[in-house]
C-alpha cells in the first residue's frame, strides 16, 4: 500500500502546469505590453534616453570643438595682426562681405 494516494500527485502535476503556463502567459503579456508601449512612443516621437544621452554628448564635444577652433582662429589673427603691425608696407585688405 502506497503513503499517498494517486490524486496529489495528480494534482500536483496540474498545479505545475498551471504554474508553467501562467509564466509563459506573463511573459507574453509582457512582451504585447512593451510593443504597444513603443507603437505609442513612435507615434508621439519620443526618443529613448539612451539616443538622448548620445545627442547629449555629441553635442558637448561640437561645443568645446567649436571654442578650441575660436581659440585657434582669435590666435591665427591676433598674429595676423601683430605681423601688419610690425610691416606697415603690406596693404590691409577688406573683410569679406556676406
Amino acid at each position: 500500500m502506497r503513503d499517498r494516494p494517486r490524486i496529489f500527485d495528480d494534482m500536483s502535476g496540474l498545479a505545475g502546469g498551471a504554474f508553467s503556463a501562467l509564466t509563459g502567459l506573463r511573459e507574453e503579456l509582457k512582451a504585447l505590453v512593451q510593443n504597444r508601449v513603443d507603437e505609442f512612443l513612435a507615434r508621439l516621437e519620443v526618443v529613448r534616453r539612451e539616443e538622448f544621452d548620445a545627442m547629449v554628448q555629441m553635442a558637448s564635444h561640437s561645443r568645446m570643438e567649436t571654442e578650441r577652433l575660436a581659440q585657434q582662429v582669435k590666435l591665427l589673427q591676433d598674429r595676423l595682426n601683430a605681423g601688419e603691425a610690425h610691416n606697415p608696407s603690406t596693404p590691409k585688405k577688406k573683410p569679406a562681405s556676406p
